[in-house]
């Protein structure tokens, strides 16, 4: 439709043009998409709008040109916002407060709303606490060998130990096991309030990435900082996931319209922070069965850095293009030359260094 007004074929059209097109069809357009197509009309100070934005929106494909187009224009969206409409479906009401939960732009979180289908479902959280829960319950509980009062926890072939560092797997599997039903369940209850919201708007593979980027960090960086200490939890990917959207709250605070944001925010920080001191005083606390070491806080830290690092970046850039974000490729540089910076300090340093590591399981 949008051809008969660019005879010429250049790929743009008038927006006098464009707004007269907008006037005789726009009944036909969902509510949402007339205000962005107008919002796009307004912000162009060249006089003229690209064809293949307007085929962008309207096959929910959201382009950087798009994208800078709208955060350049002047005109307010005067409509009622997102929360404010009435006669809503318990669906369609969670869908609006998980946007405004994670997004801080009125724009951003009626594109999410008008492009969200459930398909699929936030698998990848949910996911993960299921095995969590299956591991910790059916392969753990009934011998109680992962309370860390018990030196059989440091059987288990999942948790990451110094004397076994070669064995790859453990960098990743130690999140399975946990150090008591407590330590458990915070992080559970912190991965679902918070990752399954963020998994729904970001997707999977965003957040897959840094939960396990975290996850990695977490257990590197105990190789690193606390060499003779084994690793167990989920913290280093809960931990990254939360600092992320934390810090993504704080940086744009004043357009984050979630109820009582500074209670909730003070609520995770508060568990996190629980959990955290819980878990240096347990690092430090002589153990009941030596030379059987307690499990190391550090990759609470890891995840934490890589929250406010990569995280950050990547739940600011909503449905962007993260190849064309500057700060992106810096902060993932950092990220792998730590990862290279870790590999051959457990390759060479724990031979020069001759320490005294606790005896494998």
């Amino acid at each position: 439709l949008l051809s008969q007004f660019d005879p010429d074929n250049t790929g743009y059209i008038s927006t006098e043009k464009f707004r007269s097109l907008l006037q005789r069809h726009g009944s036909e357009l969902d509510p949402h998409k007339l205000e962005v197509l107008l919002a796009l009309a307004d912000s162009n100070s060249e006089g003229r709008i690209c064809y293949q934005d307007f085929v962008n929106l309207m096959s929910n494909k959201r382009s950087n040109s798009f994208r800078q187009a709208i955060l350049q224009g002047n005109r307010r969206l005067c409509s009622k916002a997102l929360l404010e409409e009435t006669g809503l479906s318990l669906s369609q009401r969670l869908i609006r407060h998980v946007a405004y939960e994670t997004l801080p732009r009125e724009i951003d979180r009626k594109w999410y709303y008008d492009s969200y289908t459930c398909c699929p479902p936030p698998w990848f959280m949910i996911t993960i606490t299921i095995v969590a829960f299956f591991l910790y319950n059916g392969v753990v509980l009934d011998r109680f060998v992962l309370q860390v009062t018990h030196p059989l926890y440091l059987k288990n072939a999942l948790l990451y130990h110094p004397q076994l560092r070669a064995q790859a797997w453990r960098y990743l599997t130690y999140i399975f096991m946990h150090a008591g039903i407590e330590h458990l369940g915070l992080n559970v209850i912190l991965q679902l309030l918070v990752g399954v919201p963020l998994e729904m708007v970001h997707g999977a593979a965003r957040i897959s990435f840094v939960y396990v980027a975290g996850v990695v960090a977490g257990s590197l960086a105990v190789s690193v900082a606390d060499m003779t200490a084994p690793v167990v939890g989920s913290s280093g990917g809960v931990y990254a996931l939360v600092s992320a959207h934390l810090a993504n709250i704080v940086m744009n605070w004043s357009g984050m319209k979630c109820q009582f944001k500074l209670l909730r925010m003070a609520v995770a920080l508060i568990c996190m922070s629980f959990e955290f001191g819980r878990a240096v005083w347990l690092r430090f606390h002589p153990s009941a069965y030596p030379p059987c070491p307690h499990p190391s806080f550090m990759a609470h830290l890891g995840g934490v850095m890589v929250g406010v690092t990569l995280g950050v970046i990547i739940l600011r850039n909503y449905e962007q293009r993260l190849q064309d974000q500057t700060l992106w490729w810096i902060f993932l540089s950092i990220y792998v030359i730590f990862v290279l910076f870790a590999i051959f300090w457990n390759i060479f340093a724990y031979s020069l260094l001759d320490l005294k590591l606790p005896p494998p399981p």
